[in-house]
């Protein structure tokens, strides 16, 4: 009986379920208001209060305004390195995506679950991800197609391609190109899954351990607790590298999209 309470399901964290209106319906479809819709809406709210709080344009900044500044200047000196000047015109986008990844991702690290609250880390959603991934899609299609017209079609025959060899080039391009957003969100989802599915793996050895006795906890309890504590540890770093990695392969395929081949 003990044991089944120890028990530790690392797939529950990322089952989405309704806070209110679980009978809600419009043609058929449910639209309750759900924990990931809530943890989005406290993401955002978080992420407005952090800009606002930096935009009081002191002469003499503060912490909070040089912090915001800081991760401003961040994102326009990426831009300005991978697009050059036209980038400058994507920085509210870019800073928009980047910090909200960021937030999201450190938010779902968040120790809360101690006092009975559970934090929501809907980057782990490939749903979530895949909006993200194809809103910035969309932006590089839009941007393409706005200043090159047809031309655009360019972008899957590199310079310098031989003759012969650009059906097979432009077909492998294309494709390659057309996988982008895929492996954007794809990668994002995959590295905040599977780091919550082992602190979550740990957590039942953990109980288990404890649940067993003091032996077994010393010998199976005390490392992975250990092991947890320096797991979470890099799952922060990870949280801020692949917000990072998300933003910067955008304004890589922003730069094709300004700038072609």
């Amino acid at each position: 009986m003990v044991a089944a309470e120890g028990k530790v399901d690392p797939m529950k964290q990322f089952l989405i379920e309704p806070v209110v209106g679980s009978g809600w319906e419009v043609a058929g479809y449910n639209i309750a208001f759900t924990n990931s819709a809530m943890w989005m809406l406290i993401t955002t709210v978080l992420l407005w209060v952090f800009v606002a709080g930096g935009m009081k344009r002191q002469l003499v900044p503060g912490r909070w305004q040089m912090a915001v500044e800081s991760f401003t200047g961040f994102i326009d000196d990426m831009l300005e390195a991978n697009v050059g000047k036209e980038g400058r015109k994507y920085v509210p986008y870019i800073f928009s995506l980047f910090m909200f990844i960021l937030f999201a991702n450190l938010l779902g690290l968040l120790p809360i679950g101690v006092v009975g609250l559970h934090p929501f880390t809907f980057t782990s959603h490939f749903t979530v991800t895949g909006v993200l991934a194809i809103l910035s899609f969309s932006i590089v299609l839009i941007v393409g197609f706005w200043k090159h017209g047809l031309h655009f079609f360019s972008l899957f025959v590199p310079h310098g391609t031989p003759a012969p060899m650009i059906p097979a080039i432009a077909l492998i391009e294309f494709f390659s190109f057309m996988i982008r957003p895929f492996s954007l969100a794809l990668r994002l989802f995959v590295a905040m899954m599977a780091g919550h599915v082992l602190l979550k793996v740990l957590a039942s050895f953990v109980i288990n351990g404890i649940n067993a006795g003091a032996g077994i906890a010393a010998l199976v309890s005390v490392p992975s607790f250990i092991l947890m504590i320096g797991i979470s540890a890099l799952e922060i770093l990870v949280a801020g590298i692949q917000a990072y990695v998300f933003a910067l392969l955008t304004s890589l395929y922003i730069n094709d999209a300004e700038h072609l081949h």
